[in-house]
């Protein structure tokens, strides 16, 4: 099985060099890999020790940024080296101070894999959430270092618990602890026979309440929501947007409405600002003349996560396509939530409806219902903001179990 999955590494590195020649995410990636050994033995130092942090993407560093930074603070003996696997994280995040070198993970070939743990030579890895690349595992496994995978969730249909599975789980067997955020991802694991394992919950909260600790004032929000009411839609997505739309339109005086996008692009913009039968002011043009207008559309990026301290009720984006955005950043600051159907794979949002802290709604006539209720019935709201707040608040601390666990015991 070894051989297949190194023939499929192979495989796979040269079908990224030939979409590179026209796909702009495969040649950022073949790019930033090129010369990875160089550009490694000149930033790494000998005499320094190395705390390994692989993160897939942008969604799994946000979701580790966390337990970096606290290693960062409590641990300043290590410096830290960041991979990422996808463009989407790296260009982004490549000027990230919390890290001392942050890079591309090498293609998972048995060469690179030997190279790169030679190299860096790390005390601890952590992999974050999901990842796993045999090569690199059994390199940093049989190098001495303590492996550690955190906020892991595991499902059924994965293929560590297919009748095929056991080579896949023999990769988890060879980390020292497996954090998981759930019970039943612990429980699933025990199946396979993996003990190694500890339930920690989630770093995302803790990210969340950090985030909103360091929230910052948006003076033209506050001016747009006056003493009223707000209804902030976040990550909007068409569907979303259409049948939320067509409500304002309906009643336009119950709340203040703000939309913020997902794609801020001038045509997404002018085609949102179509949908409505009232004028819209968009918040780079905003100005005092303009605070009796009911909706306002957030055209450009980074306000979000500060935006939902103004609001009274918050829909998330993205549930009526491949999933719902991130909707603890709305429920950290005791903010009902609503979203679309497709969210059955994101664990918050299932839990957070079981609370009474959110609502789904499929089509028109479901909103309806669901937003009079909350915006109509005090009691009812305060109990879904109430039990969004709480929910949030009974789940942070994954931070803390996670580096107190890998440094009693590393």
């Amino acid at each position: 099985m070894g051989l297949f999955y190194n023939i499929g590494i192979l495989l796979y590195t040269a079908s990224i060099h030939f979409v590179s020649i026209f796909n702009r995410k495969a040649r950022l990636m073949v790019e930033g890999r090129r010369g990875w050994e160089k550009r490694l033995l000149a930033a790494i130092k000998p005499d320094d020790r190395y705390i390994w942090v692989h993160c897939a993407s942008l969604g799994e560093f946000e979701q580790g940024r966390p337990v970096i930074e606290e290693i960062r603070a409590s641990h300043p003996e290590y410096k830290i080296l960041i991979t990422f696997f996808s463009p989407s994280g790296f260009e982004v995040r490549k000027n990230y101070p919390g890290a001392d070198i942050i890079c591309y993970l090498p293609s998972d070939t048995p060469t690179n894999a030997k190279k790169f743990i030679e190299l860096v030579h790390p005390e601890i890895a952590i992999i974050v959430k999901y990842e796993f690349w045999r090569n690199l595992i059994y390199a940093a496994h049989r190098n001495g270092t303590k492996l550690y995978l955190i906020s892991a969730i595991f499902r059924e249909h994965q293929h560590f618990f297919k009748g095929y599975g056991t080579f896949f789980a023999k990769m988890l067997e060879k980390f020292d602890t497996v954090f998981v955020q759930d019970s039943d991802s612990a429980s699933l694991l025990k199946t396979i026979s993996v003990k190694n394992v500890v339930v920690a919950g989630d770093t995302r909260f803790d990210r969340v309440v950090r985030i909103a600790a360091e929230a910052r004032d948006i003076p033209k929000l506050e001016s747009f929501r006056g003493d009223e009411k707000l209804f902030l839609c976040g990550s909007s997505w068409h569907g979303d947007e259409t049948i939320i739309a067509r409500y304002i339109n309906n009643e336009p005086f119950k709340m203040k409405w703000v939309f913020a996008p997902h794609e801020i692009s001038h045509t997404n913009i002018e085609r949102l600002a179509g949908l409505f039968k009232i004028p819209v002011a968009r918040f780079s043009t905003y100005n005092d003349e303009q605070k009796d207008f009911r909706v306002m559309i957030i055209d450009n990026i980074g306000l979000l996560s500060s935006a939902y301290r103004y609001a009274t009720i918050a829909a998330i984006g993205g549930g009526f396509g491949k999933g719902i955005h991130n909707i603890l950043e709305a429920a950290c600051w005791g903010v009902p939530v609503m979203f679309g159907p497709n969210h059955s794979k994101f664990r918050e949002a299932v839990e957070l409806k079981e609370v009474g802290g959110a609502v789904s709604f499929s089509d028109y006539e479901e909103f309806r219902v669901l937003a009079d209720r909350w915006i109509d019935n005090l009691s009812a709201y305060n109990a879904a903001s109430g039990a969004a707040g709480e929910y949030i608040k009974n789940n942070t601390g994954a931070t803390k179990t996670i580096v107190d666990y890998i440094f009693n015991r590393a």
